[in-house]
């Protein structure tokens, strides 16, 4: 394999010289930008959105819209995006996985694809390992999009926000908001609370697999059309992907509702068990673990429930529940 590698080259490499020409165009378009007002930043959004219905790709204006990305960077953050971040936004942006070690910067990498795949108006989602991390990176990120006129939606357990700057929480309970270590605390300003279908409406939506599953689940259980909350599935990061992915994804996600009628037979059925006699109204299979009632069993239930059959007016599902009591 050495001698292979030394011949055509390790793949990663070839795929770096690849896109460093992106990389320098990006790097090329910085003076440029930084002379943009924040007004003139903004209406470029509309810009390449209009090119796009105009006929071009994504690919077209890639190192406009990451250079666009940077610049807001710059003015909101006081971060810039460094070559690494470029590379890890391209990457992303062609569907590959992107390994960044600790420090690199992968949540401010991961707002050029997310920025340039929102234009297309259909929406992208972050998908991130807990609630924390969704509000943080919708917050701190957000600021970015923002400033860029998009907008941005977050979704937690039985909660949802849209990014704001203007919104400031209630002051009341925020001595109670703490992260999952309880090491400090989150304040909640800057994320308006608002219906599910607000937050996947936005632009770019922060959330946990979870939450994006189970929505799926419910949307799938809706009667009507109107009432689903997600409008498709148009372009998506994960974040911790092996731990999504994999490790994750062994516990399957499921939606269910306590069953009222079954819990309505097991009263019934502690009524009438007491009066049934073993040894002409029902019959024990200690072999095979089984019980069944016999004929002078059921004619002694129809009496107890005031019913002439039973069959007809509870069905065989009933008496199978009634026999898996006697059983038990």
């Amino acid at each position: 394999m050495g001698i292979l590698n030394k011949i055509l080259g390790d793949a990663n490499e070839k795929y770096l010289k690849k896109i460093q020409s992106l990389v320098d165009k990006i790097n090329s378009l910085e003076k440029e930008f930084e002379g943009f007002s924040n007004e003139r930043l903004k209406e470029k959004t509309g810009e390449f959105k209009e090119r796009l219905r105009k006929g071009e790709t994504l690919n077209d204006i890639l190192p406009e819209a990451f250079a666009l990305v940077r610049e807001s960077a710059k003015r909101t953050l006081h971060q810039r995006h460094f070559d690494v971040q470029l590379i890890g936004g391209l990457v992303l942006h062609q569907g590959k996985i992107a390994e960044m070690k600790t420090g690199e910067g992968k949540t401010l990498a991961a707002t050029l694809p997310l920025y340039l795949n929102a234009l297309e108006e259909k929406g992208c989602h972050l998908v991130t390992v807990n609630d924390y991390l969704a509000r943080r990176d919708t917050v701190w990120m957000g600021q970015i999009y923002h400033a860029l006129g998009l907008t941005v939606g977050c979704l937690n357990h039985e909660q949802s926000f849209l990014y704001d700057p203007d919104y400031k929480k209630p002051p009341e309970g925020k001595e109670k908001m703490r992260d999952e270590l309880g090491s400090f605390y989150v304040v909640e300003d800057f994320l308006r609370p608002c219906q599910r279908l607000e937050a996947y409406l936005a632009d770019i939506t922060y959330g946990t697999n979870n939450e994006f599953g189970f929505d799926y689940l419910r949307d799938n259980m809706v009667y009507d059309l109107s009432q689903k909350s997600q409008r498709g599935f148009h372009y998506a990061i994960i974040d911790e992907v092996d731990s999504i992915l994999i490790d994750e994804a062994r516990t399957p996600l499921i939606i269910s509702a306590p069953d009222t009628e079954s819990s309505k037979w097991y009263q019934e059925f502690a009524r009438i068990i007491p009066r049934l006699d073993p040894k002409t109204d029902y019959e024990i299979d200690e072999k095979m673990r089984a019980v069944t009632l016999t004929e002078n069993g059921i004619n002694k239930i129809e009496k107890i429930l005031g019913m002439g059959n039973i069959y007809e007016e509870r069905g065989i599902k009933y008496l199978h529940h009634l026999e898996q009591s006697l059983k038990a």
